[in-house]
């Protein structure tokens, strides 16, 4: 059984003596540094330019991955308040002897939020499937008989989340531990504490994906233990339950990206707006305010007010979730993400089939991947192959010019070829859209 006092441990990377949250400072909490810190990074701000899910356009507002993270922070915020106020009403001692507040677990999963899509490639999410695909079939491939099966499974199977965890906490020059977050937003964070081997060994939701980087073996497992993550054996391999927040991190992206989108595809008129209205009313039928929403007279405000509805009706409903089912997420039995014991659960599956009916499947979202895989294809392949002919010593002319217009943004003197293509990976992922489409346009010559 995993215990609140070590999940919410405030160490950082580097740390030699314990952080005690009665000794904080109250106007500057270690948890709300890590929001901070993840703010006023470069790999954050640089989600602006990165699609969520409909490219950015020209006639009407959408979401790029930054507004949808801080609109998941905002949501996963008010999650953690509201959980943490239960948590502590059943565990007093964590306030009375150790100092925690409610505000504290909303912080740490505000800011786990808030980095939730640090670590995704530009072009959507076809991002992280171009740049599997082109290790998996592409030329790429070539590297499989010279890695071991899980560095080889990592960039076939190229995850964000792992990327984000290497963005976070990977030491730079200079910059020992990356951002140095407190190891309870860094636990938070951990979506799928498992390698990327083996691949989906049991039906819980934490084995669905991975959540590290070979390279990030040790400082991950350091984490896990530090916050007294359970570590069990799975198919002969090492692998840790959830930090309980996370699930309030997932529940938050969950309501934002079902509601959000939705809403996005309805003002891009990619969606009836009648028959959109429906669903949500759908949803937010036992709190709707019949009355006010009658006053309201145009298809934007009622949407408007709808959304806002339903998000907050979400939040009500996982937040009830955890608290009912806490001791089985304390004991890593709970493996379903919170909002698919809803009972809202067929309305959230009706919004979600028309959005992939019409916005994920649209034409302009099928185009920008298309070209997406394009761009990322042949950068990743320019940056290989000279990456390659550098380290045999016969490198070209032109080699010589992609690694110097590059500089130092990836490590292509490595001795160790996974360390070499998982920096190259790394560097292409942290590309906006407009960065990787220039870059691609300036390689092939049609822009200088």
């Amino acid at each position: 059984m995993m215990n609140w006092e070590q999940l919410l441990s405030l160490k950082r990377q580097g740390d030699k003596n314990k952080r005690l949250r009665k000794e904080q400072d109250e106007t500057r909490l270690g948890f709300e540094v890590d929001y901070d810190r993840i703010i006023f990074s470069s790999a954050f701000r640089s989600l602006q330019d990165k699609t969520q899910v409909i490219p950015l356009s020209k006639t009407s507002f959408v979401h790029t991955r930054l507004t949808h993270s801080l609109e998941v922070s905002v949501v996963g915020r008010s999650l953690g308040r509201v959980v943490g106020k239960k948590i502590l009403e059943k565990y007093p001692h964590l306030s009375t002897i150790h100092g925690y507040q409610f505000n504290d677990f909303g912080a740490i999963v505000a800011a786990a939020a808030l980095a939730h899509d640090i670590g995704n490639p530009p072009f959507g999410h076809s991002g992280e499937k171009a740049i599997g695909e082109y290790f998996k079939t592409g030329t790429g491939k070539r590297y499989k008989n010279q890695l071991t099966a899980k560095q080889y499974q990592d960039l076939t199977d190229f995850e964000g989340n792992a990327n984000g965890f290497k963005i976070l906490t990977e030491s730079r020059e200079g910059i020992e531990g990356g951002l140095r977050l407190s190891f309870a937003t860094l636990g938070a964070f951990m979506k799928y504490p498992k390698e990327s081997l083996p691949k989906k060994p049991t039906k819980h939701i934490a084995h669905k994906k991975f959540g590290y980087f070979q390279n990030e073996t040790s400082f991950f497992k350091e984490v896990a233990e530090e916050v007294g993550l359970l570590r069990y054996n799975v198919a002969g391999e090492a692998t840790y339950s959830r930090h309980p927040l996370t699930f309030l991190v997932e529940a938050a992206d969950d309501i934002c990206y079902t509601i959000i989108d939705f809403e996005d595809g309805i003002n891009l008129g990619l969606i009836d707006e009648e028959y959109a209205l429906e669903y949500l009313l759908k949803l937010v039928k036992d709190t709707l305010n019949t009355s006010k929403y009658h006053q309201l007279t145009t298809t934007a405000d009622r949407l408007s007010y709808l959304r806002a509805l339903a998000i907050n009706t979400l939040i009500q409903e996982a937040a009830t979730i955890f608290i009912e089912h806490e001791e089985a997420i304390l004991s890593g039995t709970f493996d379903t993400a919170l909002i698919d014991k809803s009972k809202y659960e067929a309305q959230i599956g009706d919004i979600i089939k028309i959005s992939v009916d019409k916005i994920y499947q649209s034409q302009e979202v099928t185009e920008k991947e298309i070209a997406g895989y394009e761009i990322l294809a042949t950068l990743l392949d320019r940056y290989c192959i000279a990456t390659d002919n550098f380290n045999q010593g016969i490198d070209s002319n032109y080699d010589k010019l992609i690694l110097r217009a590059e500089g130092g943004n990836f490590d292509y003197k490595n001795d160790d070829m996974y360390t070499r293509l998982i920096s190259i990976s790394n560097y292409v992922a942290s590309l906006t859209d407009g960065n990787a489409l220039l870059k691609f346009q300036k390689i092939r010559g049609l822009q200088l």
